[in-house]
């Protein structure tokens, strides 16, 4: 095959993917927006409480690109511009896939096909840091509920948390530990090579990627108890801050897909916010604006930038 022709495949295959990605996410933004009462958009608050949100949106994306963007320099050179731009066509791919787990391999397909593997090991510290993250301010939101709302069930989901949070700290800071058994498994000695890599990222920059992983979800959490104040949903700071901080670690443990998920997050929302507020058109309309300036928003610049990506090698 000639370098012209793998030049116009490229083209043809990724604005297909491009243009199926972007019908999948007007299809289902519809299907989801219109299980919302309209009305809900008519009373809102001031309107700076959802230019805050838009705001913080940037600042979150921004983070997201620089975390990926220092995972991805220890595999080979690279600009922030190429990493951010990855990392917003990994969000394109995680619209379609249960729990977003085809966010990761999409950064990677955009990247190409070399140093795939490698890209593979630092995606993998990525995913541990997010998760860590979740499951600390998870611990603290459950602590919170468990002292408001005591139920046998919210004591099973706080001890599941805490032990899940030691598994994190372990996996993430001592990975290396787990080699010699992992070597002595044949189909899983490939996954041993992580945690040479890890080994070789040194403490204070685990540690650097952790704190981003945090703050994005503050940022996250932020910007709920703002769109909820925007929708009406009067609720005090703490009590806001564990129960959205609780809704984001429900979200990350119940299995979904992305564009469908809307539902899973509209149901969740209701049953913690109902403790303290009736206005739950509010509550699903705030749910549904966080859903789109997190994930739909860049879900769609990423999708027009997967008309780039090279799916051939010209050489």
């Amino acid at each position: 095959m000639n370098k012209s022709t793998k030049i116009w495949l490229n083209y043809v295959v990724g604005g297909a993917i491009s243009l199926f990605l972007l019908w999948c996410i007007y299809l289902q933004v519809k299907k989801q927006l219109a299980g919302i009462d309209s009305t809900a958009w008519q009373q809102t608050g001031p309107g700076i409480y959802l230019l805050m949100c838009i705001a913080l949106m940037f600042i979150n994306t921004s983070l997201e690109g620089h975390r990926w963007h220092r995972l991805a320099r220890s595999v080979e050179p690279m600009s922030y511009s190429r990493a951010f731009s990855s990392y917003l066509a990994g969000v394109a791919f995680a619209v379609i896939t249960p729990n977003r787990i085809g966010e990761y391999p999409g950064r990677i397909l955009y990247l190409g096909r070399q140093h795939t593997f490698r890209y593979i090991n630092v995606s993998i510290l990525g995913v541990l840091a997010q998760l860590w993250g979740i499951y600390l301010f998870g611990l603290g939101a459950l602590i919170y509920y468990n002292i408001a709302f005591p139920a046998p069930l919210a004591k099973v989901a706080l001890c599941l948390c805490m032990a899940a949070n030691v598994l994190a700290a372990i996996f993430y800071f001592r990975f290396e530990s787990w080699l010699p058994l992992l070597e002595k498994v044949k189909w899983l000695r490939k996954f041993a090579i992580y945690g040479k890599l890890v080994h070789r990222i040194d403490k204070s920059e685990q540690i650097r990627i952790l704190t981003i992983s945090l703050v994005r979800f503050a940022i996250f959490t932020a910007q709920y108890l703002i769109l909820l104040k925007w929708m009406n949903v009067n609720i005090s700071p703490v009590a806001g801050f564990g129960m959205a901080a609780l809704f984001f670690w429900v979200i990350a443990v119940i299995p979904s897909i992305a564009l469908t998920e809307l539902g899973v997050r509209g149901s969740v929302s209701i049953f913690l916010f109902q403790h303290f507020s009736t206005n739950t058109v509010g509550i699903l309309a705030a749910t549904a604006g966080i859903w789109i300036l997190n994930l739909i928003v860049p879900a769609i610049i990423g999708s027009i930038l997967i008309a780039r990506m090279r799916l051939l090698r010209l050489e």
